[in-house]
C-alpha cells in the first residue's frame, strides 16, 4: 500500500517534471522569436530616424518595406541560450504580410532521473513564429509636401513686391523669406495615424520623443 502511494507520488513528480521542460522550452521558443523580430524593429526604428533625418524615403521604413541588413537569427540564438536552449532552425517568414522568424529550439536542461520507464533525462523541443507589424501610416502631407510649401513661398514672394521692384527692397524681402522658408522647412512636421491615434513626430527631436514601439508592434503568431 505505502509503496504504490510512493511510486504514484514519484509518478506525478515525474509528470510535473516533464510538463516543466515542455513550458520552459516554449518558453525559450517564443523569446527567441520575438528577439528576432525586435532585433528587425531596431532596424526598421533606425532607418526611420535616418530617413527623417534626410527628409526623404521615411516612408519605407515607416511600412516596414525598406531592405535590412541585420541578424535577427542571431538574436534568436541569444535569447534561446539565455533560457538554457540551442537554436535549432530559423527561417525568414511572412504571415498576411508582415515579416517575421520562425525558429525551433531544444532544451539544453532535461527532466532528469525518474522511475518512469523512458522519462529520464529527457528535454524538449519546441518552435514559435513572431512577425513585426507597422502600427502607423502617413496622415496628411508627407515629404512632398515640404517641398511643395517652398514652391508656395516663392509664388508668394514674386506676387508681392514684384520682379520690377526696388532692388534693395526685393533683396531684403528675398533674404528674410528664404531664412524662414529654411526654418519652415527643418520644423515641418511628420502626421502619423497610429492605430487609431494621432501623432505628430517633431523632425529636430525624433530621436528622442520616439521608441521603437511607437511605430512597429511585434508579436508572436500560429
Amino acid at each position: 500500500m505505502i509503496a504504490g502511494l510512493l511510486f504514484l507520488a514519484f509518478a506525478f513528480f515525474a509528470v510535473a517534471q516533464a510538463a516543466t521542460v515542455r513550458n520552459g522550452g516554449q518558453t525559450a521558443a517564443d523569446a527567441a522569436a520575438l528577439g528576432a523580430a525586435e532585433d528587425d524593429r531596431r532596424q526598421f526604428f533606425d532607418g526611420f530616424l535616418d530617413a527623417v533625418e534626410a527628409a526623404r524615403g521615411w516612408q519605407d521604413w515607416l511600412a516596414a518595406g525598406a531592405p535590412l541588413t541585420g541578424d535577427g537569427c542571431g538574436a534568436a540564438a541569444h535569447f534561446a541560450d539565455r533560457n538554457r536552449s540551442d537554436l535549432l532552425t530559423c527561417d525568414p517568414v511572412t504571415r498576411d504580410g508582415d515579416l517575421g522568424y520562425r525558429v525551433g529550439i531544444e532544451t539544453r536542461f532535461d527532466t532528469g532521473r525518474t522511475i518512469v520507464p523512458g522519462a529520464d533525462n529527457r528535454t524538449a523541443k519546441a518552435t514559435a513564429t513572431a512577425v513585426l507589424r507597422p502600427r502607423c501610416v502617413a496622415d496628411g502631407p508627407d515629404d512632398d509636401g515640404t517641398g511643395d510649401d517652398g514652391t508656395d513661398g516663392g509664388e508668394s514672394e514674386d506676387n508681392g513686391t514684384g520682379t520690377g521692384g526696388g532692388d534693395s527692397d526685393g533683396g531684403t524681402g528675398d533674404d528674410s523669406d528664404g531664412s524662414d522658408d529654411t526654418d519652415g522647412d527643418s520644423a515641418e512636421e511628420i502626421r502619423l495615424r497610429c492605430d487609431g491615434e494621432d501623432l505628430t513626430i517633431d523632425p529636430e527631436h525624433a530621436g528622442r520623443d520616439l521608441k521603437p514601439s511607437d511605430l512597429f508592434s511585434v508579436v508572436l503568431v500560429e
